[in-house]
């Protein structure tokens, strides 16, 4: 990622990277340890040039690595704020579901 434009633009582009469900999913289980593209294609049950593509976007935003272990090609997230990342990712959206959940119990309550 370029560092010469402003924090913004890259927030924007780093949450452009994370657009897609197979991409949260690939980052998911990286969190929990590094994995072989084969163990990646089998658990998130894409086809391989899909999975490929993904896994380049991952690492052009810098989230993830690669590296050959024998005959295989291993990926893993760069840092553990990828983890917290998620999590917090996790924290807001039951947070937003909950209000959404409490608002529409008011509607229905008003009935």
């Amino acid at each position: 990622m370029p560092t010469d434009q402003p924090l913004y633009v890259a927030k924007a582009q780093l949450f452009r990277s994370l657009g897609h469900p197979v991409r949260i999913r690939i980052l998911e289980l990286l969190v929990l340890h590094e994995m072989p593209v084969s163990v990646l294609r089998d658990e998130i049950g894409v086809e391989a040039s899909s999975l490929s593509q993904h896994l380049n976007v991952l690492k052009q935003s810098g989230l993830v690595v690669s590296h050959r272990r024998a005959n295989a090609v291993t990926y893993s997230i760069t840092d553990d704020a990828v983890g917290e990342f998620l999590s917090s990712a996790r924290r807001v959206l039951a947070s937003t579901m909950g209000r959404t959940r409490s608002a529409l119990e008011h509607l229905e309550a008003q009935r």
